[in-house]
């Protein structure tokens, strides 16, 4: 049975009450980037890259170093 408009509405208010505005739009944005990743990482060798490699990434280390700067930026 599929919960209807109102209870939707309910649930979302609840998390919202939460967990805090502000905090599900970072988990929004930090699941974004480990979406573009996730498809970074298993994109054909067609564009001159290996599949799981990430561009100009040649360690996880660096790629976790650009995670974090990337995400100080925004």
């Amino acid at each position: 049975m599929m919960p209807s408009i109102p209870q939707l509405l309910i649930v979302l208010v609840i998390v919202v009450l939460v967990f805090g505005a502000k905090r599900l739009r970072n988990l929004g944005g930090d699941l974004g980037s480990a979406v573009k990743g996730f498809k970074d990482a298993v994109k054909p060798e067609e564009e001159g890259q290996e599949p799981g490699q990430i561009e100009g990434a040649t360690t996880v280390e660096s790629v976790a170093e650009e995670a974090v700067e990337k995400k100080k930026e925004a």
